[in-house]
C-alpha cells in the first residue's frame, strides 16, 4: 500500500508539493512560537532557574507573594528561626533587589541586584551559567557579574574588568555570565553585602530564604513544617515557585492568550489548505479510485490508501519543518534568543502535524466514498 500511495503522490506532483509546502509552513510557525513561548518562560522563573537550586532546594518568601521576581521583603531573623526547624540543614539569606547601571559612555539601564553569601552563592549564578571569570571573585571589593547577552541591549561592553557604577557606586564586572536571564530585567550577581551596599537594602530584611533539607527528609515533609511552624510566610519548593512564577506572569500578561491564538489559527488554516488540496487532488484522480473499486478495491481499502498518503505527507512535511526550525532556533540562538525543544514539544508537534494532515484528508475520503465503480465507465 505504501508503494500505492507513492504512486498516487507523484502522479500530480504540484498538488503534492502544496500539500507538503502547507504542512511545513503550519509546523514552521507553530514551532517558532513555541520556541519564542519557551524562551520567556525561561526568562520568567530565571531568579530561580539561575539559583543553586541543588542546594536551595526550597524557597520561602512572603505568604501573598506567587512571582519570584516581586519579592518583598522579610525579617533576616527567619533565616535563623528556619534553620531550628526539623528536617532543614541550612538556610540561605538571598536579596534581589532594583538598581540602576551606568556605564562609562553615560548610558544607564535598569537591572535587579541578586545577592547570596560566598563561597556558595545559592541565589546565583550557578556554575554551569558562569562564561568567563571566578565565582568566587564575586567577594573581591566591587565585584558584580554581568551577563553576555545583555551587551547588546545595554550596547556597553560587559567584559571582565569594566567599570561600571551601580546607584551611583563604583563596581567592576568581574564574572561573566551566560544565559543567566530573567523577564524582570538584567541580572547582576554578587556576595550578600554588595547586594545590601549597592541597593541600600535594610541590614535586617532579606527577599528570600533557600533551604537545604536535611537528608533523610523530603521537600515536601520540610515545606509543610515550614508553613505549618512560622506565620506570614511561604515555602515552596523551588522547581514549584519556578513553575507558579511562569503560571503568574503568563496569564496575567495574556502572552499564553497570544501565542496560543497564533498556535490555534496556524492549525486550523493548515488543517483547511491541506484538505481543500487534497480534495482537489482527489477530484483529478477520482476515475483512478473509480478503477479500483471497479477491479475490487474496497472503501475501507480507499480509505487506507487516501490515509496513508495524508501520513506519508506528514512524515515529509516534519521533517522538512524540523529543519527549518534547526535553522532558526541556532540562528536567533547567537543574538541571544536560547531556547530548545523538549521531547514531549518535539511528540506535540509531530501529532499536530498528524492532526493536520490526517484530519485534512477526511474531504478527500468523503468524497471518494460515494465514487460508484460504473463512473469510470462513463
Amino acid at each position: 500500500m505504501i508503494r500505492t500511495a507513492w504512486k498516487f503522490m507523484k502522479f500530480d506532483r504540484a498538488k503534492s508539493f502544496g500539500i507538503i509546502i502547507g504542512i511545513v509552513i503550519s509546523i514552521f510557525l507553530i514551532g517558532q512560537q513555541l520556541g519564542i513561548l519557551t524562551f520567556l518562560t525561561g526568562l520568567m522563573g530565571g531568579l530561580v532557574e539561575n539559583s543553586r537550586q541543588d542546594i536551595g532546594q526550597i524557597w520561602v518568601i512572603d505568604n501573598i507573594t506567587k512571582n519570584a521576581n516581586e519579592l518583598a521583603p522579610l525579617d533576616e531573623r527567619l533565616v535563623r528561626e528556619i534553620r531550628s526547624l526539623r528536617g532543614v540543614e541550612s538556610t540561605y539569606p538571598i536579596i534581589a533587589a532594583n538598581a540602576s547601571v551606568k556605564f562609562s559612555n553615560g548610558k544607564t539601564a535598569p537591572i535587579l541586584m541578586v545577592g547570596s553569601e560566598a563561597p556558595l552563592f545559592v541565589g546565583g549564578p550557578s556554575p554551569d551559567k558562569v562564561y568567563q571569570g571566578n565565582l568566587q571573585s564575586l567577594s573581591d571589593e566591587a565585584a558584580v557579574s554581568a551577563e553576555f547577552f545583555d551587551e547588546a541591549i545595554f550596547n556597553n561592553s560587559v567584559a571582565i574588568g569594566n567599570r561600571v557604577e551601580i546607584n551611583g557606586k563604583e563596581a567592576f564586572i568581574k564574572v561573566q555570565t551566560k544565559n543567566a536571564r530573567g523577564f524582570a530585567g538584567a541580572f547582576f550577581y554578587t556576595n550578600l553585602s554588595k547586594a545590601r551596599f549597592y541597593t541600600a537594602f535594610s541590614e535586617n530584611k532579606v527577599s528570600a530564604v533557600a533551604v537545604k533539607v536535611k537528608q533523610g527528609y523530603s521537600i515536601d515533609e520540610v515545606v509543610k513544617s515550614i508553613n505549618d511552624g512560622i506565620y506570614g510566610v511561604k515555602a515552596w519548593n523551588a522547581e514549584t515557585l519556578k513553575n507558579e512564577t511562569i503560571r503568574f506572569i503568563t496569564i496575567s500578561s495574556n502572552i499564553g492568550t497570544s501565542v496560543g491564538s497564533l498556535v490555534v489559527f496556524a492549525i486550523i488554516s493548515g488543517f483547511f489548505i491541506i484538505g481543500l488540496t487534497l480534495y482537489s487532488s482527489a477530484l483529478d484522480r477520482i476515475k483512478d479510485y473509480g478503477t479500483l473499486k471497479a477491479i475490487g478495491a474496497t472503501n475501507g481499502y480507499i480509505r487506507k490508501l487516501i490515509l496513508m498518503q495524508a501520513f506519508l505527507f506528514a512524515l515529509v512535511g516534519f521533517v522538512l519543518a524540523m529543519l527549518l526550525l534547526e535553522g532558526f532556533r541556532k540562528g536567533v540562538s547567537n543574538a541571544g534568543l536560547v531556547f530548545s525543544y523538549s521531547p514531549v514539544q518535539l511528540t506535540a508537534l509531530f501529532l499536530i502535524t498528524l492532526f493536520i494532515a490526517v484530519g485534512g484528508s477526511l474531504f478527500a475520503i468523503r468524497k471518494i466514498n460515494g465514487v460508484e465503480p460504473a463512473s469510470v465507465f462513463r
